[in-house]
């Protein structure tokens, strides 16, 4: 069996768009459902996801409130934002206030999915490698600063 390593998140109140979504795309990504904002949160707690897609208009939180208020817990799931309404303000919140890779309008079109959710792989495999090998370079110069400081004593 062929491993799934992208881990995505779908958000939307709607059931109907939730099966759909899994169904669409469930053979090439591990698919993670949320019919709310605080749903979405306990999906985060539990598992690794890298991509989260968010309906927009939900109720009690819109989209761009959740993305807002995981940014400090959840900092490294890249955030795309789907909507059935053209909005300008919204676009612009999202990206201002939910650092949202892409805005997307529905009905979506699953090659455009597919070619965003890749895409938006590759800046979250990059930002993950480039936090472990800046941990390790980190690492590296406390080691030889302890060495120098060696060699000064000695």
């Amino acid at each position: 069996m062929i491993e799934k390593p992208i881990n995505v998140l779908y958000i939307d109140d709607e059931p109907h768009n939730l099966t759909a979504f899994k169904a669409a795309f469930r053979r090439d990504y591990n698919i993670y459902l949320a019919e709310s904002a605080q749903e979405a949160r306990q999906v985060l707690d539990l598992n690794d996801v890298h991509i989260i897609l968010s309906d927009q208009r939900m109720p009690v939180e819109t989209g761009i409130e959740f993305f807002s208020s995981i940014l400090k817990t959840h900092p490294e799931p890249i955030r795309i934002l789907m909507t059935g309404y053209t909005d300008v303000n919204a676009v612009i919140d999202a990206i201002n206030l939910g650092q949202v890779y892409k805005y997307l309008t529905k009905p979506w079109n699953e090659n455009d999915i597919r070619i965003f959710i890749d895409r938006a792989f590759e800046v979250f495999s990059l930002r993950r490698e480039n936090a472990i090998l800046t941990s390790k370079l980190l690492d590296a110069n406390k080691k030889l600063e302890f060495l120098v400081r060696q060699s000064l004593l000695s």
